[in-house]
């Protein structure tokens, strides 16, 4: 019972905090008591499904937990009438019927808490780590990671911007269709950094968190459906992306539960019905005005297409790369543009370019594994397992670093 109790509660963590969080925050209309509400319902739910065995409906029970606490919370407070009329008066807490939380007809709180977080009247940074937050439960540490900036500044920043949703009085729904350009960046950003954090996670052993890539994709649908016929390309491009990111995921792993490189995968393990629905999505974003998701998605269209890996359109790849490193100017998509370059022109040409970029990437793990890699493609040994044992220092995934190892093994053994 005890090790059963453990799984749910890490289970329902990972796949239902955004909902639970956006459940809470309709009702209370504050995103710090929130989340402290949820939080201290699944501390909780640790020592008490322990003793009485897990509910039928766990979700439901953590929702209703977190309420009690939450208003328990607010009782404390020396105003709690005149706190509960602000918050109805400033919009945040919607009048509608009790959801049933023992069920799946629980409303979109999730579509509502994305547009909340993305209002113009925060920075956009801020906007997407505290959807991020709130939304795809990721910890401060991990978001930073997908803003390269130390976790202080990052828990500075999602301080700020709930008290200033809660001090504008920022009203908790999606809006209009006329306001929806504002706002659109900032969402499809955040809708793909969950989708990435699932797709290579920052801590713990799964280099996949298949909870996180589903939710991203399931959101990218509602948005897609919620502002067509005009769909921007935008959206379009963004849903192709993650349905080719995540149609690799089988192949992504060995039987031993070790990381496949791309050009070494099994395609035939790749789900095929992915691709299918995605591939038109890509002709379509790029029919319009394609940006950076919709660049991006061409790209892993062309990998793809490709029924082997060396039947790979490099060159067109990075054509691709070429349109999105004028249009980003990131030094993560020139990394990754050097890497397209190395697999048409060779290692010796990549390395240049990757080498430009050591002052902006030191830190950054992939940077010194992709140095690493055309090293020891050049037969540079050590070079390469200098360049190994700092990714290595880098890396927090546990699959990432096994891979990595192996590969320093591999240099390491050449080398004697």
């Amino acid at each position: 019972m005890l090790a059963n109790a453990n799984i749910t509660v890490d289970s329902v963590y990972r796949s239902d905090w955004g909902r639970i969080v956006a459940t809470l925050i309709r009702h209370f209309g504050d995103f710090e008591v929130a989340e402290e509400a949820a939080q201290e319902a699944f501390a909780i739910a640790v020592d008490q499904w322990r003793l009485d065995g897990v509910p039928d409906f766990p979700r439901a029970w953590i929702i209703q937990t977190a309420k009690h606490k939450a208003i328990d919370r607010l009782r404390r407070q020396t105003r709690f009438e005149e706190k509960l009329n602000d918050y109805v008066a400033s919009g945040l807490i919607e009048t509608v019927a009790e959801p049933n939380y023992d069920t799946d007809e629980i409303p979109d709180d999730r579509l509502r808490l994305i547009f909340t977080c993305c209002h113009p009247a925060l920075a956009l940074d801020a906007q997407v780590a505290l959807t991020l937050r709130t939304l795809g439960g990721l910890q401060t540490d991990e978001i930073a990671r997908a803003f390269l900036v130390p976790p202080t500044t990052m828990a500075q920043r999602l301080v700020r911007a709930k008290r200033k949703i809660r001090d504008a009085g920022i009203p908790y729904k999606v809006p209009e269709t006329k306001e929806m350009p504002e706002r659109l960046d900032a969402v499809l950003t955040a809708i793909y950094l969950i989708f990435n954090e699932g797709y290579a996670p920052t801590y713990g052993e799964p280099i996949v968190r298949a909870d996180l890539c589903s939710e991203a994709i399931r959101l990218g649908r509602l948005l897609r459906s919620l502002i067509a016929p005009q769909t921007p390309s935008e959206v379009t491009g963004l849903l192709a992306l993650m349905l080719l990111h995540d149609s690799r995921r089988a192949a992504r792993l060995d039987d031993a539960g070790d990381i496949v490189v791309l050009e070494d995968q099994d395609r035939t393990k790749w789900n095929q019905t992915y691709i299918s629905e995605a591939l038109p999505y890509v002709d379509e974003a790029l029919r319009g005005e394609p940006g950076q998701f919709s660049l991006e998605a061409a790209i892993s269209a062309e990998h793809c297409r490709a029924a082997r890996a060396e039947e790979t359109n490099w060159r067109r790849i990075i054509q691709l790369y070429n349109v999105l490193e004028t249009l980003t100017g990131s030094p993560i998509v020139s990394l990754n543009r050097a890497v397209a370059v190395a697999m048409a022109d060779g290692p010796q040409v990549a390395l240049a370019l990757i080498d430009k970029l050591g002052n902006e990437l030191d830190q950054y793990h992939l940077f010194h594994a992709a140095r690493a890699d055309l090293f020891r493609r050049m037969g540079s040994t050590d070079e390469a397992a200098r360049s190994y044992e700092k990714a290595l220092e880098l890396v927090t995934n546990e699959s990432e670093r096994k891979f990595l190892e192996r590969r320093l093994a591999e240099v390491e053994k050449k080398k004697s």
